[in-house]
């Protein structure tokens, strides 16, 4: 049986200064020669050092990543949440003040994150409120409430009032609620720009 060899095409080589048409004599062979290989070794150096650069940059977020303890990954889902919560709000006043405020907003939440951890991330129980409310009054909550009863309902409110089951939440957990909250981001802001 006879195989037929399928001939190479030419190629032209990749040196701007040369640029003689060449058979490649090795799959993958740019240039004609080696003195045109070393006229553009500068070039293909920089390309290698970046794509090398770019790997090593990777590694190390995900070792950084694995680096994370607990609390790391509950900041970083409270930032996300609070993100969320201000874009999600953003026409809509203070929530305990009623006024539109031309200064820092936050995400204040009605029942506290360090005293209520389950209620940490219920949306529910976080709304935006100005920051004078929130840090100089201290959530100013006779306001916030009667405000989130006319938002929620009262039978709402009293639920958020209402004991809920300690949560204690694993890096896993932290990790799906920051991916949710990072995805509703992403509908909202194509929401506000469509």
């Amino acid at each position: 049986m006879r195989v037929a060899i399928k001939e190479r095409r030419k190629k032209t080589c990749a040196n701007p200064a040369c640029a003689v048409q060449f058979v490649p004599a090795q799959l993958g062979q740019k240039v004609c020669g080696w003195a045109c290989g070393l006229a553009i070794a500068p070039a293909n150096q920089d390309r290698a050092r970046k794509a090398i650069e770019q790997r090593e940059r990777r590694e190390i977020k995900v070792r950084k990543e694995k680096l994370k303890s607990r609390a790391d990954h509950l900041k970083e889902t409270q930032t996300v949440v609070n993100q969320y919560i201000r874009m999600r709000d953003a026409n809509l006043p203070c929530v305990s003040g009623g006024r539109f405020h031309d200064g820092q907003w936050h995400a204040g939440h009605f029942r506290s994150a360090g005293g209520h951890p389950e209620l940490r991330f219920e949306p529910l129980n976080i709304w935006r409120q100005c920051a004078p409310c929130n840090t100089h009054k201290s959530g100013d909550l006779v306001n916030y409430r009667a405000e989130l009863v006319r938002r929620i309902g009262a039978e709402k409110v009293e639920w958020l009032e209402g004991p809920h089951e300690p949560q204690r939440y694993t890096i896993e957990q932290l990790k799906d609620i920051k991916a949710h909250y990072r995805a509703l981001i992403i509908e909202l802001q194509g929401r506000l720009t469509a």
